[in-house]
């Protein structure tokens, strides 16, 4: 028989509070939630092929230096290695966009991106920018 662990209570009861998940993002334990993430959500499809994440229903072109392919093909031989299910390096790359996406705060990809340039409000305004006059 299993036990559910309510963790509301859990937390209401040490007097804590509930924030968010946490993960292992790197380090032994980060590559074996990483191959346990894989397996758990690629699945071969009815008609056979790759395995896949079923709920993806998008595909789209992601561009990347050759550099992180390198590094995805990398950690794709070792999951096919130590793991049951055999993933592409760009599958794997979908997998990890979609755990970064979940994990970052809007503050942090603000800080990622950076601060976004001023737009200017009208057609005088955009004459003054290009002639590189004072707002």
């Amino acid at each position: 028989m299993t036990t559910h662990l309510d963790m509301d209570t859990i937390a209401k009861g040490l007097g804590a509070e509930r924030r968010g998940k946490v993960s292992a993002p790197g380090g032994y334990f980060g590559a074996l939630q990483l191959l346990a993430d894989v397996e758990a959500r690629f699945q071969v499809p009815a008609g056979g092929g790759r395995p896949t994440d079923p709920r993806w229903t998008e595909r789209r072109l992601v561009p990347l230096a050759s550099e992180t392919l390198d590094r995805l093909e990398e950690l794709t031989a070792r999951i096919r290695k130590h793991g049951s299910v055999s993933v592409g390096p760009m599958q794997l790359a979908g997998l990890l966009l979609e755990r970064t996406t979940q994990q970052l705060s809007d503050e942090e990809a603000e800080r990622v991106v950076g601060p976004r340039p001023a737009t200017p409000r009208s057609a005088s305004q955009v004459r003054q920018r290009r002639r590189g006059a004072p707002r």
